[in-house]
């Protein structure tokens, strides 16, 4: 019986140590607006742990793609829309400080899954101050969605399987979303005033 006590205890504190940080097993509700169930919620949150210590990297990466499907979008991008090879783009500070910002808003939205209240209020700022980028149309929050998700993967290796594969695109799609409301939100505001 003693030997059973001490699996016990061991396996305790090994499931202690590698839920540290982490917030109980998810229960069973989430909030009705959360496109996930709360199991994906869990899966997501914790895996995006990983990709949150190389935000950078994950989004300069991300950002790489993201010109290398969609060229024109690099005329957006003021401080950087020389920079035409992937070589160069990899290298500049400027993309560099760029992707960090996004994927920190990114960050933020999905570390706040557990509150839709902040991450809608977060997510519809973010969606928002997109008006102000001339040119900018809503349907390019689109674009992002594919390097995203080629980025996350490249991040998380083998951690990324069908099924955490399957809940990125779930999550990425509600985020996007949420920032085409903010930013229609926005358009409108400014055309009432």
């Amino acid at each position: 019986m003693g030997c059973e006590l001490s699996k016990l205890a061991a396996a305790k504190s090994r499931n202690q140590s590698a839920h540290e940080g982490s917030h109980p097993p998810p229960q069973t509700a989430t909030d009705p607006r959360l496109p996930l169930t709360a199991r994906q919620k869990f899966t997501v949150m914790a895996s995006w742990r990983a990709v949150g210590r190389a935000l950078e990297p994950t989004g300069v990466y991300m950002f790489i793609r993201l010109f290398e499907e969609n060229a024109e979008l690099l005329n957006l991008f003021t401080k950087f829309r020389d920079l035409k090879t992937k070589e160069q783009q990899s290298a500049s500070m400027e993309l560099a400080e760029h992707a960090r910002t996004v994927m920190t808003t990114l960050d933020e939205g999905i570390k706040s899954l557990d509150d839709m209240d902040t991450f809608l209020a977060y997510l519809h700022q973010a969606g928002a101050s997109h008006t102000k980028i001339p040119g900018f149309d809503r349907q390019y929050f689109w674009k992002i969605e594919k390097p995203f998700l080629d980025a996350v993967e490249r991040t998380l290796e083998d951690r990324y399987s069908e099924n955490v594969e399957n809940i990125y695109k779930l999550t990425i799609k509600f985020i996007i979303e949420t920032l085409i409301d903010g930013f229609d939100k926005a358009q409108s505001d400014k055309a009432k005033s």
